[in-house]
C-alpha cells in the first residue's frame, strides 16, 4: 500500500469538486471561512475551477469537466493534499472522464472526503495501491468552534495523530443552514455503540486492512469494470480485512439488500471485522426489520466482531478513516480506538 506525504506547516492544500460544489448557502459561507482558517494556519490554497459550479446535475460541473478537474490537480505538483468541496449524487459518472494512467503514475497524495467521494476513496486504494481519507468535506472545517473530529481531520492530514477513539455525543439534528452557515455540530445524543461477537465479549480487539465507504455508492460500483475487489482482497489477503460501512439514502431494507450483495459478491472474503456507522435512517423499523438486524442477520454468519453505532459517516461526528491502511481496533466497553499502522 502507498502512503502519501503528509500535509507539511505551510504546505498548499488543493480544493475540488468531483461531486457537488460550494455554489449555494450554507456551503459556500462555510467554504470561505474554512479557507479562511487554512490561511491562518499558515497554508496555501489552490482551488480547482469546479469549487464553485452549480452546472452539472448532481455534481458541480458536467461529468467531463469534474473528471478533468480531479485528474489534474490530484496529479498537480502544486498542491500537497486534496479536499473535496462536498459529497453528492452522481460522482460515478466522472469516473470514465479520470485519466487512470497519469492518477497511476502520479506522486501519492491524500485525498480527503466522504459519501459520494466513496468513488475515489474506495477506488485509490482498490485499483491504485494507494490509500485515502474517509472523512469530512471542506466546508465542515468552517464551522465555529471546530468540533474535535474536525481537529482530528487535520491533525490526521498534518501525521500528528494516528490513532483516535470515539466522541462522546452526535448530531442528531442539524442546526446549520442559510443563516447559520458556520454553526458547529448540534451534538446532543449520547454515543453508544452496539458490539456483537461470537462470546458476546465487553472488551476486544480486531486488526486487518481497512476498507469500505458509503454503502449507496458501494453497491452501485459492484459488479462494474472499477470493481477489482476480489484482486485487491487477495494481493492483501495475509492482512485480512475490517470493512467499515456507513449508508446515506438507504432505508433499513436497502442497507439490508445491500449487506446482501456485496456478501455475495464475495466482497467479505477474509475478513476480519466489521465497522458499522449510525445510518441517516437512524432509528427506523420497516415490517419487523431495524438497522441493527438489517445487517447483523447476514454478517453474523462470518464470525468476527461486529461494531455498530460507530462515529462515522452522515450523522456526524465522524471518526477518520484511512481506506486502505492496516489498522486496529480495540473496544473495552462503550469506548473503543482505532489505530493505524502505515508501516505495512
Amino acid at each position: 500500500m502507498k502512503y502519501p506525504k503528509f500535509l507539511t506547516e505551510k504546505g498548499t492544500i488543493g480544493f475540488v469538486a468531483p461531486s457537488f460544489g460550494c455554489n449555494i448557502e450554507p456551503y459556500r459561507t462555510s467554504f470561505d471561512h474554512a479557507k479562511e482558517r487554512f490561511r491562518r494556519l499558515g497554508h496555501g490554497l489552490e482551488l480547482g475551477p469546479n469549487c464553485y459550479a452549480g452546472e452539472g446535475i448532481g455534481i458541480s460541473n458536467t461529468p467531463e469537466k469534474c473528471g478533468q478537474e480531479l485528474t489534474d490537480y490530484y496529479c498537480s505538483e502544486s498542491n500537497e493534499v486534496l479536499i473535496s468541496c462536498g459529497g453528492g449524487e452522481l460522482m460515478c459518472e466522472i469516473l470514465d472522464f479520470l485519466d487512470p494512467e497519469r492518477i497511476s503514475a502520479a506522486r501519492p497524495k491524500w485525498y480527503l472526503g466522504y459519501s459520494d467521494n466513496t468513488n475515489f476513496t474506495f477506488l485509490l486504494p482498490t485499483l491504485w495501491d494507494t490509500a485515502a481519507l474517509y472523512g469530512p468535506c471542506a466546508a465542515a472545517f468552517g464551522m465555529e468552534p471546530w468540533h474535535p473530529s474536525i481537529q482530528d481531520a487535520y491533525d490526521l492530514l498534518r501525521g500528528k495523530k494516528l490513532s483516535f477513539s470515539g466522541y462522546p455525543l452526535w448530531e442528531k439534528e442539524s442546526r446549520k443552514d442559510e443563516a447559520h452557515p458556520l454553526e458547529p455540530y448540534h451534538v446532543t445524543e449520547a454515543s453508544r455503540i452496539r458490539c456483537f461477537t461470537q462470546e458476546n465479549e465487553t472488551a476486544f480487539s480486531f486488526s486487518g486492512r481497512l476498507i469500505g465507504g458509503c454503502m449507496d455508492i458501494l453497491v452501485n460500483l459492484l459488479g462494474t469494470k472499477y470493481d477489482k475487489v476480489p484482486a485487491f482482497l487477495e494481493r492483501y489477503k495475509e492482512d485480512g480485512f475490517i470493512w467499515f460501512l456507513e449508508s446515506c439514502d438507504l432505508n433499513v431494507f436497502a442497507i439490508r439488500r445491500a449487506v446482501w450483495q456485496m456478501e455475495h459478491a464475495g466482497w467479505f472474503r477474509y475478513v476480519k471485522g466489521f465497522l458499522i456507522g449510525r445510518p441517516l435512517c437512524y432509528g427506523q423499523e420497516m415490517i419487523g426489520l431495524d438497522q441493527y438486524r438489517a445487517v447483523t442477520d447476514l454478517l453474523s454468519d462470518y464470525h468476527v466482531p461486529l461494531v455498530m453505532d460507530v462515529d462515522l459517516g452522515h450523522l456526524p461526528p465522524m471518526v477518520p478513516m484511512i481506506c486502505g491502511a492496516y489498522g486496529k481496533v480495540k473496544v473495552s466497553g462503550n469506548h473503543y480506538e482505532i489505530s493505524y499502522d502505515l508501516s505495512r
